[in-house]
């Protein structure tokens, strides 16, 4: 039997409000792949936060090699060779790689004044050479990709004496190639006796990586079982306690519906190349394509986000002038981006803030804001769309991706918005949130509004929406309907150039 690297006992942790862990057990044995999964929310994170000492646990025990641990603070536990890699790189772009790789423990010349850049690029180069990886040390971190970023901080964590890895949905903004090529830094550091911890949300490559997986659900421990034999089906009804029903999206009949958007002849740089489509009242409309192919640069230009070039679009039957976000916004047209924590939220205010920040006039009159308006909205908001929060007072940093994407929803739903562009409305969101993620969008389109989802994951697409378009390096490529949604008929499009 391998041996035990890492053993948690009984941990319990309370925020305000919140009980985030509750009696959570959890094992890790030395050269292990061991995959943790649960809704967002069900406390992953936090659970990893208490063995990296990013947080205090209030009870319960922690183990290291056989020995009681107290991890009063990062440092300790950096000690103790336990280092993550969260979701959000903690990278400083305008270093280069070597740079952020010994970052506080830079090498010096003799007299430890000067430093000296060249051993730390040395050692740097060594660290990439081992993981087989071509990264120039030099380079600043801010021109490097996801991917190449990812790998630079892996090598942070290889520079110092590493025993425990735990990685924070490290697949989430990667492509297949990339991912593959993380796998195999994964299996190597495996080989080498690493134990990794693997935070996911894509069940389905779990059997492709992990030996062991541990479901949460709610802040507590449900079971740890082999990864070897155990469906995704198994696991999604372990993580929500309720089986998941995936169905494609039922065929609609548009003839004779009204057209709420018209796009023609749009034109933004080399990703957005004469693109023109019309969208329904009620109708949901997908825009498929591989990595790089212009759907969320299409979306920009829609919004005002980025400027376009050339191109006609028409709200209503009405062409209106769309120069920025303010415009499209005064136009009925919301944009819901795939980054949300960057462009959909004020992370550092509450619940009702952001609800309300987009309809501010609606809430003011001569300068002044009715808080008892806005408080209503927002309790409303929060009913209507399963928003789990403790309050509206709840600083909106501290909600789930699933509950912080339904406040960005809640947003423009208060600003009355006729058409809601997703761009990838559930990256980093566990099944269970998607899910209801699905229904709203449903709902919404039932009740008139025009939905628009931009998606990398196909199987997202097939099941979200009544029509797709497909892109490929910035041109509408296709367009499926229906029945005739599926995958290889998307990617026979998203591959295929326009001549």
């Amino acid at each position: 039997m391998a041996k035990e690297v890492v053993r948690m006992e009984s941990i319990c942790k309370e925020f305000p409000g919140v009980r985030a862990l509750d009696q959570v057990n959890f094992s890790l044995q030395a050269g292990e792949v061991h995959a943790l999964v649960g809704e967002n929310g069900a406390g992953k994170s936090t659970l990893m936060k208490v063995l990296t000492g990013v947080y205090k646990k209030d009870s319960g025990k922690i183990f290291v090699d056989g020995q009681e641990m107290e991890f009063p603070n990062v440092k300790t536990a950096m000690d103790q060779g336990i280092i993550m890699i969260h979701q959000e790189l903690n990278l400083m772009n305008h270093l280069t790689a070597a740079e952020n790789i010994f970052i506080g423990r830079e090498f010096r010349l003799p007299g430890g004044v000067v430093l000296d850049h060249k051993k730390q690029n040395q050692k740097a180069k060594e660290l990439f050479d081992k993981l087989n990886v071509s990264i120039d040390p030099t380079v600043r971190v801010g021109s490097l990709s996801v991917a190449q970023q990812q790998m630079v901080e892996i090598a942070k964590a290889l520079s110092f004496d590493i025993k425990v890895l735990i990685m924070d949905e490290p697949t989430a903004s990667l492509t297949d190639d990339e991912i593959e090529d993380l796998f195999r830094v994964i299996r190597m550091l495996k080989a080498e006796g690493t134990a990794i911890i693997h935070i996911s949300h894509r069940l389905e490559e779990l059997a492709l990586i992990a030996d062991r997986i541990t479901v949460m659900r709610d802040g507590g421990y449900v079971d740890t079982v082999s990864a070897a034999g155990t469906s995704v089906d198994d696991i999604i009804k372990m993580m929500v306690g309720r089986e998941i029903f995936v169905t494609k999206q039922q065929a609609k009949d548009f003839e004779g519906q009204p057209y709420t958007l018209e796009v023609e002849g749009l034109n933004a740089g080399p990703s957005v190349r004469d693109i023109s489509f019309k969208a329904h009242a009620g109708e949901i409309l997908g825009f498929a394509g591989l990595v790089g192919a212009g759907r969320t640069e299409t979306a920009r230009a829609i919004f005002g986000a980025d400027p376009h070039t050339t191109g006609t679009i028409r709200v209503h039957g009405k062409e209106v002038k769309i120069a920025t976000p303010k415009d499209a916004v005064k136009n009925g047209i919301a944009y819901l981006s795939e980054d949300r924590k960057r462009f959909g939220l004020s992370l550092p205010l509450d619940v009702d803030a952001n609800i309300s920040m987009a309809s501010m006039a609606y809430f003011s009159a001569g300068g002044v804001i009715n808080f008892k308006k806005s408080h209503q909205n927002s309790d409303r908001m929060v009913e209507q769309l399963a928003i789990k929060t403790p309050s509206l007072q709840q600083l909106v940093k501290f909600l789930s991706g699933g509950n912080q994407q339904k406040v960005v929803l809640a947003k423009w739903l208060t600003h009355n918005s006729d058409i809601l562009i997703f761009d990838e409305p559930t990256r980093g969101i566990d099944v269970g949130a998607k899910s209801e993620i699905y229904k709203l969008m449903n709902d919404l389109a039932d009740s008139g509004k025009t939905i628009i989802v931009i998606s990398s994951e196909l199987p997202e697409i097939i099941r979200c929406c009544h029509r797709v378009l497909v892109m490929c390096e910035g041109q509408i490529t296709g367009e499926v309907v229906g029945d005739e949604i599926d995958q290889e008929t998307i990617m026979k499009y998203a591959t295929q150039r326009k001549m």
